[in-house]
């Protein structure tokens, strides 16, 4: 075989490769016209080879980010050197729709790039060449993954029953609040509060309707509060709230508006119409305190107090007289 007769067949085998490898090929010159366009690039944009010769690529395709592609281009060509770009700084280049049935629920198809320089005769960067690799599987698995992680560190933080913070998470939020009035000295308000008489609805009515009634104290608190509020549950039919920037007699407006929400409503369960009440304590932040677990437990009190008087109302701790010294 004559040796222009091999380069030839050689050439042949090439273009034949680079049309049928399962990665995208797009040939620029410097003014982003296209010199070439493989399979890859016809099968998944529906333009043919011919229809994209010397056409600029940002007439093609204008939804291609223009000042982005331009930019990594010119430092391609000034340092004559490869770039990459992954999915995870840019999902795609080029909006191709995603087409693999295993990972049909992305809507576009995420891509790598590697971005080349071409050189001429001179040593010259004369035209530049993108290859585009489809990571949709890679891209899906990953967003996939971190998904489920974020779902996890939520229930982590959450009561199952209620959608609530869990007590831990609640009571971290109690600390930091409580070192933030320390730093700042901004006014703060912890509400407890507990449903009355729970255990007789539970023996009256069985565990499903209780939970019921737990549930729809949960929505109904949360329905009444700010989003700058934190309620948790903290444990059985016990609830708490942190109100940031709220007095004590602010607190008591809202527990009251929480309080009267409950008394007036009733709960449909399987078993029967529950009605029912919850007692309240409050507490606002003052520098008597030694730790968030004695701020926690002076609006223990005022609950139970609340108890201890009737159920059923709002009760706002008040901090005892110091001795008089005579």
């Amino acid at each position: 075989m004559a040796i222009n007769e091999f380069e030839a067949q050689a050439f042949h085998w090439l273009v034949d490769m680079l049309e049928s490898v399962e990665v995208g090929l797009v040939v620029l010159d410097l003014d982003f016209r296209v010199q070439a366009w493989n399979g890859f690039m016809e099968n998944h944009s529906g333009i043919t080879a011919s229809k994209t010769r010397n056409q600029v690529l940002f007439e093609l395709f204008p939804d291609i980010p223009e000042a982005w592609l331009r930019r990594k281009v010119d430092a391609v060509t000034l340092l004559n050197t490869r770039a990459f770009t992954s999915w995870e700084q840019r999902p795609y280049l080029f909006q191709f729709r995603n087409t693999r049935p295993i990972t049909g629920t992305e809507e576009y198809m995420f891509q790598n790039l590697t971005i080349s320089p071409l050189s001429g005769s001179t040593g010259q960067v004369e035209k530049i060449c993108i290859m585009v690799y489809d990571v949709t599987d890679i891209a899906t698995g990953k967003r996939a993954l971190e998904r489920a992680n974020e779902q996890l560190a939520k229930l982590s933080k959450t009561d199952r029953l209620t959608g609530l913070l869990n007590r831990g998470t609640w009571e971290n939020l109690v600390d930091a609040e409580f070192e933030r009035f320390r730093r700042y000295g901004h006014i703060t308000s912890l509400v407890m509060f507990d449903i009355d008489f729970f255990k007789k609805v539970n023996d009256s009515h069985g565990h499903l309707a209780g939970d019921e009634v737990i549930k729809h104290t949960a929505k109904t608190t949360r329905d009444c509060l700010r989003s700058s509020d934190s309620i948790g549950r903290y444990g059985g039919e016990e609830f708490g709230i942190i109100l940031p920037e709220t007095d004590a007699e602010g607190a008591r407006i809202i527990c009251e508006r929480i309080r009267e929400a409950i008394e007036q409503s009733v709960v449909q369960t399987t078993m029967a119409p529950i009605r029912y009440t919850i007692s309240v304590g409050i507490s606002q932040l003052s520098g008597s305190p030694e730790n968030h677990m004695a701020w926690m437990q002076q609006a223990d009190e005022a609950l139970y107090a609340a108890k201890k008087g009737g159920r059923n109302r709002v009760v706002v701790y008040e901090n005892p007289e110091p001795p008089v010294s005579g």
